[in-house]
């Protein structure tokens, strides 16, 4: 039987996972691993903290310039160019929007209310599907970190295949809006978006120099700090596993599953990216050393794209802003866009 002070220290221990927040979760995660890892092999825990201390240092240059752009976005209003791409012929608004989800530096929690904005304002469902699909796979940010861990030619590929996924989607919702499908897409009760959405609700002039400005000079340091901490936890999970999945991954079942040119490597890693995707940031490390063990290039790619569009965090916010019918549609157009992403990239690659 459960005594009171069994009680007392299980309603601590509750109150406490919800004081912490997701971001020292994630620290906590990272500490809790590494303790492990040394308590059963001290020798591999001393090899992961070593090989995550210089991955991190390694990777340094790119983490600061990606913070940078990011706090840089954020503080001269560049991020509210965004609300341009949606308006003018259905065309140009696919083109625009799909342009603007691969090179606009919205993180995940600012683009489901400005998604949600943008359907309840009566943008058509087209252009918003366009910049959803591409969106979540790159931003300026993830740019330098792409390059810095996987290789210029492979940023320049996830940008393409970021735009061209959208380019895709918004093209492919369209024919089927014309021909009578998709009306109302917005789930019942659905506002029209919180933070995200007040980009486009309230256009604002952009003020490159900001540091004249104390307000978006402060803007700018707040930004700086939380994408530091943002990259820093998300890094260091992501470094840590890296470290496990070199020593203990044999190199040839990867090589079996996702390595080799045809058509099923990216298949599998399609429909793998899917359940197995951490987050943009963390599954760079992951995918690197996934490479270095003989992973596809085409695999690769097609992994980091569908896994981007479709992670359950993604798919959970998509699923609660839209009806069903609109939801499939978007986890359909994600698969196949990264599928034939992947086909291309490994073609041009070998």
């Amino acid at each position: 039987m459960m005594t009171v002070t069994d009680l007392n220290t299980r309603a601590i221990s509750a109150g406490f996972v919800r004081r912490v927040g997701p971001g020292v979760r994630i620290w906590l995660v990272s500490a809790a691993l590494l303790a492990a890892i040394a308590l059963f092999s001290p020798a591999q825990g001393a090899a992961s903290a070593v090989f995550t201390a210089q991955s991190l240092v390694n990777t340094a240059p790119y983490l600061l310039l990606s913070i940078l752009i990011a706090a840089w976005a954020r503080a001269t209003g560049a991020d509210g160019l965004i609300a341009r791409a949606f308006t003018g012929a259905p065309a140009v608004m696919i083109l625009l929007a799909a342009l603007a989800g691969g090179l606009s530096p919205f993180c995940s929690c600012g683009v489901i209310p400005l998604i949600a904005a943008l359907l309840a304002m009566g943008v058509p469902l087209s252009a918003v599907m366009a910049f959803w699909l591409a969106s979540p796979v790159m931003d300026p940010s993830m740019f330098m970190m792409t390059a810095g861990l996987l290789g210029s030619e492979f940023a320049v590929a996830k940008t393409i295949a970021a735009v061209g996924l959208g380019l895709f989607g918004g093209f492919a919702t369209l024919a089927i809006v014309r021909m009578g499908g998709l009306a109302e897409p917005l789930r019942e009760g659905v506002g029209n978006g919180a933070c995200g959405g007040s980009i486009v609700r309230t256009r604002k002039d952009v003020v490159w120099s900001f540091w004249h400005d104390d307000a978006r000079l402060r803007q700018f340091w707040r930004e700086a700090g939380r994408t530091t901490l943002f990259l820093g936890k998300w890094l260091t999970l992501a470094f840590l596993l890296e470290s496990l999945m070199i020593a203990y991954l044999p190199a040839d079942l990867v090589s079996s599953v996702v390595g080799g040119a045809g058509i099923v490597p990216i298949a599998a890693a399609t429909v793998v990216g899917v359940p197995a995707y951490l987050n943009g940031y963390a599954a760079l490390p992951l995918v690197s050393g996934l490479i270095e063990q003989g992973m596809a290039p085409g695999a690769a790619l097609a992994f980091l794209v569908a896994g981007g569009v479709t992670s359950i965090p993604a798919a959970i916010a998509v699923f609660a802003l839209v009806k069903r019918t609109v939801f499939a549609l978007y986890v359909a157009l994600a698969l196949t866009g990264s599928f034939a992403a992947g086909l291309i990239f490994q073609a041009v690659a070998s």
